[in-house]
């Protein structure tokens, strides 16, 4: 049985960021191959950082700088973060330390690391965040979830603005997991999308790259696509989303974003809506653009992953209705 579609809450992504391996730009992300580009991770406030940290701070300050995001109220803004490997390199080493050492080992300091929610906080420290914070951890489908609790944060007034960042680090620890379940290739990178409401978007003239449509979730593909577009009424000219997932609408060739770049596990629904952002920006994001479906999470995905699906609408920026303008 699927989910029933969520109701439209107008919900712009007017920023993307990217800190990603083989991934410069963007618009990359829609070639076939990928290059040899590594993100830098020097700089202010990288010291003492798991990777998975040090990747999403770098996305989320390109991202910001792209949605000329300057003059953000802290209190309204969320931090929503996927990953579902975050600092698991931080829980390894803990347990190694505890092993040899015991609990004497470890540095108070540090105890915050071990916390699943700390890539999240730190984004929100390094920026000065302080509206809800928090991370899903949802398997494949974590990173479309992430983008409809940002939209659902925003709808009820929680939040004005919302970041949110797809993250999964290649460390050792990681890499294990994914050599012990068949993986040959994994995502080293973190991408970031600033959302903001409809009516802040407009007031503030933002350069709005794509629109948050209509989230389904179900426990195969196909039901969480029904329920996508069951809110959905304009054609999908293009799908990201693995090849032969059940239940696509018949025509046009499906992106598929972990066949260029591995695994991505929490990381793969926000990689795929700037995917989307990109495909606008190339169709020039009129009404004519059509609209992009994001499909995330199935038993068969190769990753060991049963939490379900997930599927989303993306419409590039036209004209907003009037109700969503508050």
């Amino acid at each position: 049985m699927s989910a029933p579609a969520r109701a439209l809450v107008g919900a712009e992504v007017t920023g993307v960021g990217l800190a990603v391996s083989g991934v410069r730009a963007v618009e990359d992300l829609l070639r076939p191959t990928v290059g040899d580009f590594e993100p830098s991770l020097r700089g202010r406030g990288m010291r003492h950082k798991d990777r998975a940290s040090k990747l999403a701070l770098v996305a989320t300050a390109e991202a910001l700088r792209d949605a000329g995001a300057d003059d953000l109220d802290g209190d309204r803004v969320a931090v929503v973060v996927s990953s579902n490997f975050g600092n698991l390199d931080t829980a390894c080493e803990f347990t190694d330390i505890i092993h040899t050492e015991t609990v004497t080992g470890i540095s108070p300091m540090r105890v915050p690391h071990m916390s699943s929610n700390v890539t999240a906080c730190w984004v929100a420290i390094e920026h000065g965040l302080r509206g809800p914070n928090l991370t899903l951890c949802s398997g494949t489908a974590s990173g479309l979830d992430a983008v409809s609790w940002a939209r659902n944060l925003i709808a009820v007034d929680r939040a004005d603005v919302a970041v949110v960042i797809g993250v999964e680090p290649d460390t050792e620890p990681v890499a294990r997991l994914h050599r012990a379940n068949g993986g040959r290739r994994w995502l080293d990178g973190a991408v970031a999308l600033v959302v903001e409401s409809t009516g802040r978007a407009r007031r503030r003239g933002a350069r709005v790259r794509a629109r948050v449509g209509a989230y389904g979730r179900g426990v195969e593909p196909r039901a969480a696509v029904e329920a996508a577009l069951g809110g959905h009424a304009e054609p999908v000219d293009l799908y990201v989303s693995a090849p032969g997932v059940a239940g696509l609408p018949a025509g046009g060739d499906p992106v598929d974003l972990t066949d260029r770049l591995g695994r991505c596990s929490g990381a793969l629904g926000v990689l795929q809506c700037a995917a989307a952002v990109a495909w606008f920006d190339a169709a020039g994001g009129g009404a004519g653009s059509g609209a992009v479906l994001a499909v995330a999470g199935a038993p068969d995905d190769g990753e060991g992953d049963a939490t379900g699906s997930a599927a989303l609408v993306l419409t590039g920026p036209r004209a907003t209705r009037q109700e969503d303008v508050a």
